[in-house]
């Protein structure tokens, strides 16, 4: 990038700009980290401990920091805070699903400060008790079954209040998170993204699990079998099992280690109908 000075008068201008001309804004990240617990899809939440939204469950986040960080970076720093792992070794995954700025989402744009967040979703295998930091009263994975995310994101877009059983998210996080439900949901139809929800070395039958933790729907053992196999380099044969026969009622399963395919081919699609 060249420099102002290489760019005929904008020094001047530069110079002479009032920031404070503008109101104030502010940009925040939001996590929404999944994990697979006890066979249950789950999304990391927080209790808020202060205000805005105190005692509220919400996702997990927070501001970048002005000057220094960009979103990206921001993100993979709550990240590590958050889930106490070094993302960088995790070898989890983390992707931006989008930008939420509408004027009303935050309470604060009361106060003249507009408050936008970019949305980002992370998943992993078998990430460890999460500990409340110092913004947050608890924290604790919520199975997303239990969130009621189509009411509280109906009931947020209506304009009135979540009065269901499940606890009530704050801000537009029902909004962000079912959001990022479905960016995952979908992108398991045809990336290899089911792929970060298994510790290696896995099995045909630890991967189809995945399938139905995220979809609700456990897909046709045939036709997975055929497109998981049938896709070239998605899985490898394990280097060496390390699982006992005994454990599994027998000879062991055939296990696997993730290939470097990114795309499924063809697609396992959600409403494919069971073949016999």
């Amino acid at each position: 990038m060249t420099g102002a000075s290489e760019r005929p008068g904008e020094e001047a201008f530069l110079a002479a700009y009032d920031p404070s001309a503008f109101p104030p804004f502010a940009l925040t990240v939001d996590l929404n980290i999944f994990t697979i617990r006890h066979g249950v899809l789950c999304a990391l939440l927080i209790e808020r401990a202060g205000h805005p939204f105190k005692g509220f469950w919400a996702l997990p986040g927070g501001h970048v920091e002005h000057g220094t960080e960009n979103a990206d970076t921001a993100a993979t720093r709550e990240l590590n805070e958050e889930t106490g792992l070094d993302w960088s070794t995790v070898g989890g995954h983390l992707e931006q699903v989008k930008t939420y700025s509408d004027p009303g989402r935050d309470p604060r744009m009361q106060a003249g400060l507009h408050v936008a967040s970019v949305a980002y979703f992370a998943l992993a295998p078998d990430l460890p008790d999460p500990q409340a930091g110092s913004d947050a009263a608890k924290a604790r994975y919520w199975p997303v079954e239990d969130l009621e995310l189509d009411i509280q994101r109906a009931a947020w877009l209506d304009g009135h209040p979540y009065a269901g059983e499940a606890p009530t998210l704050g801000y537009d996080h029902a909004v962000i998170l079912s959001d990022a439900l479905e960016r995952v949901r979908a992108k398991l139809e045809y990336t290899t993204l089911a792929l970060q929800f298994v510790s290696e070395p896995f099995s045909l039958a630890d991967l189809r699990r995945v399938y139905g933790a995220v979809w609700g729907r456990v897909p046709d053992l045939p036709n997975f079998r055929r497109k998981m196999l049938g896709t070239e380099d998605l899985l490898r044969p394990a280097r060496k099992s390390d699982r006992a026969a005994s454990e599994t009622g027998g000879r062991p399963p055939l296990l696997f280690e993730r290939g470097s395919a990114q795309w499924l081919s063809p697609p396992l699609m959600r409403g494919e109908p069971d073949e016999d």
